[in-house]
């Protein structure tokens, strides 16, 4: 909304030289990280309190986790604190992406649509379980639906509107193909396929940040590395000038997503403030599946989607970690490989402290951020 009053005093040249800065993408992507940490740290509290009147505490039970162990009992000091605090980092980015986005850019606008759209699949998810007192919520099938479809439309997006997309050293345009590391003129087109393509990376993606939400900070602190990380990617990628050097795909747009990208980091380094341990409030679906919707749709947009298996390695791992454990107990007669999954809680059933668990998961995220980066140079 601001970008596109800047353009419009700009052309009728009645804009001060001073406000002509915000037409830079780095000064925006500043300014929207330090306005969304400030909305956090304002909106939190506020949120909170809200949460805690509504009685929208977390239910923790004898349980369970998918493998049928039990989870380590300090677990159930956490019964109660507020959950749903994923509102927190709705009211935090978006107002600055309104602000700051260039709103007729389609990539922004999808974007939007799919943090609005993953965010309601979280927030119905939290409300059945809290106004049922179960931790089932919405069942597996039909979330696994929600996620799917919202896939699907980022998949047909691609297919029809990606055709803008230029692959460096070669002739290829169109969203459908695929880029891979270390390979720097190969790019095979998917075509149709790729929407299931798109599908599953998608709903992939969303599972695992909500699977690693299981300790205080874990999930959120990943997500800000990766956000970050991709911010990165999204600016380069924006340029035809750093693209064409790094030689990965030109996405006419991308500097707007470097945008976006730092406004949801700075929503979530203020949602850090209060879900560090111990947690005041945790994010609830509707924070993980939004967070781990946008992580998903943005690889996707960048034709960087590949180089998240690698900077978005610790969510990799917490969702194998799960399909190992539960097949190894469906396929050998209830034989575990992990004490439990996902894999952070196999750690606290080997007595590590929660705070080292965490801190050692965020150093992990950051060397694999940074090698998955540097994989764009090596090529």
């Amino acid at each position: 909304m601001l970008f596109l009053l800047i353009n419009y005093f700009q052309k009728t040249e009645s804009l001060g030289g001073v406000f002509r800065i915000l037409k830079y993408i780095s000064v925006r992507a500043a300014l929207a990280l330090i306005s969304a940490f400030i909305s956090g740290i304002f909106f939190g509290p506020l949120v909170i309190k809200r949460l805690r009147k509504l009685k929208v505490g977390q239910q923790i039970l004898e349980i369970t986790s998918k493998d049928g162990v039990n989870l380590p009992n300090k677990h159930k000091d956490k019964k109660g604190i507020p959950t749903m605090g994923g509102v927190i980092i709705v009211c935090a980015f978006l107002a600055p992406v309104l602000l700051l986005c260039n709103l007729t850019d389609p990539l922004i606008l999808m974007l939007l649509a799919m943090a609005i759209g993953f965010g309601l699949v979280g927030y119905r998810d939290d409300y059945l379980k809290i106004k049922e007192k179960k931790s089932d919520g919405l069942s597996p099938r039909m979330k696994f639906f929600c996620q799917l479809l919202l896939g699907l439309i980022v998949g047909i997006f691609m297919k029809v509107k990606g055709g803008s997309i230029v692959y460096s050293l070669t002739s290829q345009t169109g969203g459908t193909h695929l880029c891979f590391p270390f390979i720097k003129n190969w790019y095979p087109d998917l075509g149709w396929f790729y929407i299931p393509y798109a599908m599953i990376v998608i709903t992939a993606t969303s599972n695992a940040v909500n699977l690693t939400d299981g300790l205080d900070g874990l999930a959120i602190g990943t997500v800000i590395v990766v956000a970050a990380s991709y911010a990165i990617v999204a600016y380069v990628a924006g340029r035809p000038d750093f693209s064409r050097y790094l030689i990965i795909p030109y996405v006419p747009g991308g500097g707007e997503v470097t945008i976006f990208l730092a406004a949801l980091v700075g929503a979530s380094i203020s949602f850090l403030w209060f879900n560090a341990n111990p947690a005041q409030v945790f994010m609830g679906d509707t924070g993980s599946l939004l967070l781990g919707g946008i992580i998903g749709t943005t690889a996707l947009f960048l034709k960087q989607e590949i180089i998240l298996l690698i900077i978005g390695g610790i969510f990799v791992l917490e969702a194998l970690s799960v399909i190992i454990q539960v097949g190894s107990y469906k396929l050998r007669n209830k034989r575990r490989v992990f004490l439990m999954s996902p894999i952070h809680h196999h750690f606290e059933k080997k007595g590590l402290a929660e705070p080292k668990i965490i801190a050692r998961f965020w150093i992990v995220a950051a060397l694999l951020a940074l090698a998955g980066l540097t994989s764009l140079k090596l090529r």
